[in-house]
C-alpha cells in the first residue's frame, strides 16, 4: 500500500519571508519520518489572484486555469501541513485565498499547522484558521507547531535554526497527524447495524 501524500504548503508570498526555510525544516523531518510521502507546495509559486472565480467553489465547475491547476494540486494530497505567519494577530491573506478558491478537495482530510510570529509564536494565526478550514470541512489535529521570535530562529546566513524540543514537537504532530489520515482513509468494513 503507497504512502499517504502530505502537502506542506507554504502560506506566506511576500519578499523576505521565513516561511520557505520553515517549511524546509518540516519537510526534512517529514521525510525522515517516513510515515507520508511529503512534498512542499509555495503559494507564491502557484500564483493565484485574488479569488476570481464566479461562482461558488461548492459547484466544482472552475472557469480559470489556475483555478484548475490548484484544484489538481490540493486534490492530490490526503493530509495538509499549512506554515503560516502570523500578521496582525490572526493569518496572512494569501492563506485565506488559497483556502476559498476551493471546496470539496479539502473535504475530509486531515490538516495542520506550524505557525510563526513574535511572542505568541504564531498561535493566534492558527486559533484564526481553525474556523475557517472546519467550515471547508477539513478535520484539524488538535496539536500544532510553534515558532516564537522567528528573527532569533535564523543564523546570519538565513539559516533556520529550530529550537531545543522543536524538532519532537513537530515529530509528534507528524505521528498523530499519520494516525488521523490512516484512520480517516481506512475502508469500511464495519456492517451496519440493524
Amino acid at each position: 500500500m503507497s504512502q499517504p501524500r502530505l502537502q506542506i504548503i507554504i502560506g506566506s508570498t511576500r519578499p523576505g519571508r521565513r516561511g520557505p526555510a520553515i517549511a524546509a525544516w518540516f519537510h526534512a523531518l517529514a521525510l525522515a519520518h517516513s510515515g507520508f510521502d511529503a512534498e512542499l507546495v509555495d503559494l507564491a509559486e502557484v500564483g493565484l489572484p485574488l479569488l476570481d472565480e464566479p461562482r461558488p467553489p461548492h459547484r466544482g465547475r472552475y472557469e480559470h486555469e489556475h483555478t484548475r491547476h490548484w484544484s489538481r494540486i490540493v486534490s492530490a494530497a490526503d493530509a495538509y501541513v499549512f506554515v503560516v505567519p502570523e500578521y496582525n494577530h490572526s493569518y496572512n491573506a494569501a492563506t485565506k485565498n488559497a483556502l476559498d478558491y476551493l471546496a470539496g478537495e479539502w473535504a475530509g482530510k486531515p490538516v495542520a499547522f506550524v505557525g510563526y510570529g513574535g511572542v505568541a509564536a504564531g498561535a493566534r494565526a492558527v486559533q484564526a484558521l481553525l474556523p475557517v478550514v472546519t467550515a471547508l470541512g477539513m478535520v484539524p489535529l488538535a496539536g500544532s507547531v510553534h515558532i516564537p521570535f522567528v528573527r532569533l530562529a535564523f543564523t546570519r546566513d538565513e539559516q533556520f535554526q529550530a529550537a531545543p524540543g522543536l524538532d519532537e514537537n513537530a515529530t509528534g504532530v507528524l505521528d498523530e497527524l499519520l494516525r488521523l489520515t490512516t484512520a480517516l482513509n481506512a475502508p469500511r468494513t464495519t456492517a451496519p447495524v440493524g
